[in-house]
């Protein structure tokens, strides 16, 4: 477990990390990480079957400010959607893509982690 800290890129990379192994454990593949595009940058693109998951991760160490996942505002989601187009375009991909978030709380025994699959389109 990481040790509470005031350095958010840490805290995001642990974040990530743990968002990366749930994924794999849930049979997708991941494709790239920290994939940046202008201003846009995706936390984990990753593939399941013929669908392509855009996820952005969120991590924090305490709920009293909101939810991990209440962090994703509508200029985020955006940023990530316009991303995910050029991904798409560079890509050459023609199947199904989904925009997921996975939102990872740490706590004094290890982290909590939830899913939200399709959380913004």
């Amino acid at each position: 477990m990481l040790k509470q800290t005031s350095d958010k890129n840490e805290t995001g990379r642990y974040g990530e990390q743990l968002a990366a192994k749930h994924l794999e454990a849930s049979n997708y593949k991941i494709v790239q990480r920290n994939w940046r595009y202008k201003r846009s940058e995706i936390d984990i693109i990753a593939k399941k079957d013929d669908l392509l998951v855009f996820v952005e991760v969120k991590t924090k160490h305490s709920v009293a400010f909101g939810n991990p996942e209440d962090a994703v505002d509508e200029k985020k989601a955006s940023n990530v959607m316009k991303g995910a187009e050029q991904f798409v375009f560079e890509t050459d991909w023609h199947q199904d893509i989904r925009f997921d978030i996975i939102a990872v709380q740490l706590t004094r025994s290890g982290h909590k982690l939830f899913h939200l699959e399709d959380a913004f389109y």
